[in-house]
């Protein structure tokens, strides 16, 4: 399993990995020669791992990092961002349900022509 991250993010693929291995925290600290404590606060949202301490703990969980880089996503239209941010929560609300309206006449002539 591949886990994208970034660099802020440590602890949520820290605990994830955790998780899918199926260990508490305390289990994983044995393993790893270390405390509950330490597991705990690696895992902490403002943790930032020294890259040995996390591989150490992956090590123990006989997973690796792996610095791929993650998929490139498509680009994203900020113009268009900008325009709804501009627009009230009426407003707003009225596009996405003309937005609703429109797909689910789509859906209606799609069933049409499989029938």
């Amino acid at each position: 399993m591949r886990y994208y991250t970034s660099v802020h993010r440590t602890s949520t693929l820290l605990r994830q990995a955790r998780l899918d291995a199926g260990l508490t925290q305390a289990e994983l600290a044995r393993r790893a020669g270390t405390t509950q404590s330490v597991v705990a606060r690696m895992e902490a949202p403002a943790a930032n791992p020294r890259v040995e301490s996390l591989e150490a703990l992956l090590g123990a969980m006989h997973r690796a990092i792996d610095l791929t880089p993650a998929p490139k996503l498509p680009p994203v239209d900020e113009g268009q961002i900008r325009e709804r941010l501009a627009l009230t929560p009426t407003q707003r609300l009225a596009l996405f349900e003309a937005s609703q309206r429109n797909v689910a006449g789509l859906l209606r002539g799609a069933r049409r022509d499989s029938a």
